[in-house]
């Protein structure tokens, strides 16, 4: 059903992307697709590279990694961006149709009350990706848990 399943990765916040990374390594066993590991980065050195080509290697083992780990089918591509933070949606919604994505597995955050003012990258995604598109909370919330808005 999906052959190419583009996952944003933060190489800075692994952590915080655990479900996100689990789900699409999954998916990709079970369909037979490819995982495309997608980071964005800034032309200027950082703490993850001193340059694009640095971070992207960095983000070439990454997928490497989660391939080994998981059992599938893995590869990476680094966008570069002038600012990474403000650019990340335009750049992913880019990167989706320059692999031919079917399905965009993304990590998200709860909803915030900010988020009535700016959407969220993922929500931006999700309403312009003409793909299915899941967005994977970190820490989801329980049903007790919810506080009213």
């Amino acid at each position: 059903m999906f052959k190419k399943i583009l996952v944003p990765v933060d190489l800075a916040h692994q952590s915080s992307l655990s479900r996100s990374l689990e789900l699409a390594a999954r998916l990709a066993r079970e369909h037979g697709a490819t995982a495309w590991y997608v980071g964005v980065t800034a032309d200027t050195p950082g703490k993850l590279g001193h340059s694009p080509a640095e971070y992207g290697k960095r983000l070439e083992a990454f997928a490497a990694s989660e391939a080994e780990t998981h059992g599938h089918q893995a590869a990476s591509t680094a966008y570069v961006a002038n600012d990474p933070a403000v650019d990340l949606t335009a750049v992913l919604l880019r990167a989706a149709t320059d692999i031919e994505a079917d399905l965009i597995v993304m990590a998200t955050h709860g909803p915030a009350f900010t988020d009535r003012i700016w959407p969220s990258h993922g929500e931006q995604i999700a309403r312009r990706f003409p793909g299915s598109v899941f967005l994977v909370r970190q820490d989801p919330i329980h049903p007790d848990e919810r506080t009213a808005t």
